[in-house]
């Protein structure tokens, strides 16, 4: 079998903190509704309509949260960072014949937006995510390693069988992680290339 690495997104490979920040901020402005987006950008990980949730009322979600994705794509693109390791992780992947495959929780095509504009190309890029769902994404790919950030992430790679690799850029430190099952965990990763490389022996 092939090797597929997954990767999450925010906060894995990209510090998208600036750009969800600018968003939220947008979003507060176009509906006078007040939305603290430093607070909000503490949260990234769990589906969009749990955010939205905690500033408006819930008949008004899933219009918020599509006015929230088009926004995103005027506000949030210019402040993305890439983490350090996230070019050479995708590199090591490839150098050992795999493909990479970014499983995020973020809508699709903005994901793909994002990528584009850092110039991170995958080979398989699935979208509107979370836990479990991570999962199915993962054994539809035949993806035997995740990679994130998240406790959700680590939820999602058990759910395949796939090695849940857990990095610390995120929200959780790695006492978390691996008590949510993480298998190993990384700083960032700058070390994930090695790490590779001595899991496929």
């Amino acid at each position: 079998m092939s090797l597929t690495v997954g990767f999450d997104l925010d906060m894995t490979l990209l510090d998208t903190r600036p750009g969800i920040q600018a968003t939220y901020d947008a979003l507060s402005a176009a509906t006078g509704v007040r939305i603290d987006s430093a607070l909000a950008v503490t949260r990234i990980g769990p589906p969009l309509a749990q955010e939205i949730a905690q500033w408006f009322p819930a008949e008004a979600v899933a219009e918020m949260a599509d006015l929230y994705r088009t926004l995103y794509r005027e506000h949030a693109l210019p402040g993305t960072l890439v983490l350090p390791g996230a070019v050479e992780s995708l590199a090591a992947v490839r150098a050992h014949g795999g493909r990479v495959a970014v499983i995020t929780g973020k809508y699709e095509s903005n994901a793909r937006l994002q990528l584009d504009h850092v110039g991170l190309a995958t080979d398989i890029l699935v979208g509107d995510t979370w836990a479990e769902s991570k999962g199915d994404a993962l054994r539809l790919h035949d993806a035997t390693v995740y990679v994130g950030d998240h406790l959700g992430d680590i939820v999602g790679a058990r759910a395949a069988a796939a090695v849940a690799v857990g990095v610390t850029t995120g929200p959780y430190g790695a006492a978390a992680l691996y008590e949510a099952g993480a298998d190993v965990v990384l700083p960032d990763l700058t070390t994930f290339p090695a790490w590779l490389a001595a899991h496929l022996g």
